[in-house]
């Protein structure tokens, strides 16, 4: 009676932790795949205002607008980077 006890209680914190672990890497995983679309939006940004400095046909001002630019485009991008829009997962 006690070992059955023991497997049943033993079972059930499996199972709880399972679930547990289920529902936190579901929502890391789209928060890293969020980062790192930020993070290619920050870097092609860079290299646009990197190339508008390297030619002299822009003033400065006009390099950072073309830089708001591109990293506007990145967040508002329609889903085209990321084709899996974020979601909460149903509990």
């Amino acid at each position: 009676m006690r070992k059955s006890f023991m497997r049943k209680g033993a079972a059930a914190v499996v199972a709880a932790l399972m679930v547990l672990s289920v529902g936190s890497a579901y929502a890391q995983t789209q928060g890293m795949e969020r980062r790192d679309d930020r993070q290619d939006d920050r870097a092609g940004a860079r290299d646009v205002k990197q190339a508008c400095k390297a030619g002299d046909e822009k003033t400065r001002a006009e390099c950072r607008q073309d830089k708001r630019d591109t990293k506007q485009e990145g967040r508002h991008d329609g889903g085209t980077n990321n084709p899996t829009p974020a979601t909460t997962p149903t509990q």
